[in-house]
């Protein structure tokens, strides 16, 4: 079972490395500068991609930063829909999830 330092420690290592990689797409995408059309079409689409990244990777930076301040605030791991716990298999699998497993379920249905 992992505790809640550990989890934290998780968290954060996570958050370092999704900005460390940020950081090294937003170098790659400003180094793109080929006058060649054919490999600057190329660039274009390989910056679309890094783009998409770029912006999951923000996205699950927020989700993170928002689970350590859960930590902090003593209501990490549980659901910040119903109020249940949300299970320790479902923090394993996504540790900065804010929602339990039923609720997600229930979210998702009605999209």
């Amino acid at each position: 079972m992992t505790s809640l330092k550990q989890r934290k420690a998780q968290l954060e290592s996570r958050l370092q490395e999704l900005d460390n990689r940020l950081h090294t797409i937003g170098d790659e995408l400003e180094g793109h500068n080929n006058p060649d059309i054919e490999d600057h079409a190329t660039e274009v689409e390989a910056d679309e991609v890094l783009e998409g990244i770029g912006r999951a990777g923000e996205n699950e930076m927020r989700m993170i930063t928002a689970a350590l301040e859960r930590i902090a605030d003593g209501s990490y791991g549980v659901c910040g829909r119903c109020g249940e716990d949300i299970s320790k298999e479902r923090l394993d699998a996504l540790p900065y999830t804010p929602v339990c497993k039923s609720c997600a379920s229930a979210v998702e249905g009605k999209k």
